[in-house]
C-alpha cells in the first residue's frame, strides 16, 4: 500500500499560485521577503485545502515529507517551521527533502523507469547534470559556476522589457522569451557560446547574459530608443538567445553522455535521459534535447510540464521513494536545518575534465530538431 504523504510542502511558486504569479509578473523576478509572506499568508489556507481534497485528516497520514535544502532561506524556513510543528504535535515520522533529489526522481511517478538514469536539471535557480544510481545516489557530472538558464532568460526579458511587449505582458521571463522566438530570426544576431574551451560539463550563463545586454544597449542606440522601449529586432534577439542556450544545454549534455557510455556508468541497452526542472518546459529546448537523445540511442524522459515546475507532488513521490528504501526517515527532528545551498550526491566532475571528451558537432542534431 503506498503511505499516504503530504504534497503541500512546496515553494512559494505553488503556494498561493494566483498571488505569486501576479506578484511575480510584476516585479519580473522572486523578491525573497514578498515569497517568505506569501509563505505565511497561504499556508495555512493551502494545508487545509489539500487535506480536504485528498479526503484524509493529518492522523491518516503515515509521515511528512518537507524541502529543507537548497533554496530561498526565508522561504525554506517557513515551511520546515510548520511542517516541524505538525511532525511533533501529531508525533509523525519527517522526511528532509533534497529539492533537485525530488526534481530527479519525478520522472518515476509517472514511468517505470530503473536506476541508473542520466538526469538533466534546468530551471531558475539550478543547472546540472549527473547520474541517479538510486533513490539517495548521485554522481554529480557538472552544474552552473555562475547562474542558472532560467535566471538569465528572466533577466534577458526584464532587460528588453517585455512586459510592455503586446504579447507578453502577463507571461514570465522565459516564457516571454520563448513566445517571441517562435516567430523570430536566431540567424540575424549570433551569440557566441559559452565556455568552448572547456572539455567538462560545467554550465555558464552569465557571460553570454552580458554579451546579450552589450547587443541590447548597441541595438537601442542604432534605433535611436531609450532603455525601457521595445526594439524593432526583440524577436530576432528572443530566436537568437533561446538558441544559444538550447545550444549550450545541449552540448554538455551530450559530452555527459559520451562520458557515461566509455566509462561503463550507463549501459547502452537502456540508457536514459530524464530532463526536468522549470526551463525543461521551454518546447525549443525540449526538442533539441530530444533529438539529441534520438540520436544517440537514449532513451528521453521529461515529466509533464505542471511537474516540471517547482511543486508539491514531487516532494511527495520522493517521501515516498525514500519511505519505501528506509532512507532518511527521521522518528527525531532535533537538529534539523535547512540549508540554502546543498550540493547533489558526489561530485566526480574532475573526472569528466580529466577525460576531455570532444563533443561532434550538433549542426546535423540541430538541423534534425528544427
Amino acid at each position: 500500500m503506498t503511505p499516504a504523504l503530504p504534497w503541500w510542502t512546496m515553494p512559494a511558486a505553488f503556494w498561493g499560485r494566483r498571488c505569486t504569479v501576479r506578484r511575480k509578473s510584476i516585479y519580473s523576478g522572486i523578491i525573497p521577503v514578498v515569497a517568505q509572506q506569501l509563505h505565511r499568508e497561504n499556508i495555512e489556507r493551502v494545508v487545509k485545502e489539500a487535506l480536504g481534497t485528498s479526503g484524509v485528516s493529518i492522523p491518516d497520514l503515515t509521515a511528512v515529507a518537507t524541502t529543507v535544502k537548497p533554496g530561498l532561506a526565508l522561504s525554506l524556513g517557513v515551511g520546515l517551521q510548520y511542517s516541524l510543528g505538525l511532525v511533533n504535535k501529531y508525533q509523525k515520522p519527517f522526511i528532509p527533502i533534497h529539492h533537485m533529489e525530488a526534481h530527479a526522481l519525478t520522472i518515476r511517478l509517472t514511468c517505470q523507469l530503473e536506476f541508473p538514469f542520466l538526469v538533466l536539471l534546468l530551471s531558475g535557480g539550478h543547472c546540472l547534470l549527473a547520474v541517479a544510481q538510486g533513490v539517495s545516489d548521485f554522481l554529480l557530472l557538472g552544474q552552473s559556476i555562475d547562474t542558472a538558464p532560467g535566471d538569465m532568460l528572466d533577466k534577458v526579458a526584464r532587460r528588453l522589457s517585455l512586459r510592455k511587449h503586446p504579447e507578453c505582458h502577463n507571461m514570465a521571463g522565459g516564457q516571454a522569451i520563448e513566445h517571441l522566438a517562435q516567430t523570430g530570426n536566431r540567424q540575424q544576431i549570433m551569440f557566441r557560446l559559452p565556455m568552448q574551451q572547456y572539455r567538462n560539463c560545467d554550465f555558464s550563463f552569465s557571460g553570454l547574459q552580458n554579451i546579450v545586454n552589450n547587443t541590447i544597449t548597441r541595438k537601442e542606440k542604432e534605433e535611436g530608443i531609450q532603455e525601457g522601449e521595445i526594439l524593432s529586432c526583440v524577436k530576432d534577439i528572443a530566436a537568437a538567445v533561446q538558441h544559444t542556450v538550447a545550444v549550450h544545454i545541449m552540448q554538455r549534455t551530450y559530452r555527459a553522455m559520451l562520458f557515461c557510455m566509455k566509462n561503463s556508468i550507463l549501459s547502452s541497452k537502456n540508457a536514459a535521459l530524464v530532463v526536468s526542472g522549470g526551463v525543461a518546459s521551454n518546447q525549443y529546448i525540449r526538442k533539441g534535447l530530444q533529438t539529441l537523445a534520438d540520436v544517440n540511442d537514449f532513451a528521453f524522459l521529461c515529466p509533464s510540464p505542471r511537474l516540471c515546475t517547482d511543486n508539491g507532488v514531487m516532494i511527495a513521490w520522493n517521501g515516498i521513494e525514500r519511505l519505501r528504501v528506509g532512507l532518511g526517515v527521521l522518528r527525531s527532528t532535533e537538529g534539523i536545518r535547512y540549508e540554502p545551498k546543498a550540493p547533489l550526491g558526489i561530485d566526480i566532475s574532475k573526472r569528466v575534465a580529466e577525460d576531455s571528451i570532444r563533443v561532434p558537432r550538433l549542426k546535423k542534431i540541430l538541423r534534425l530538431a528544427s
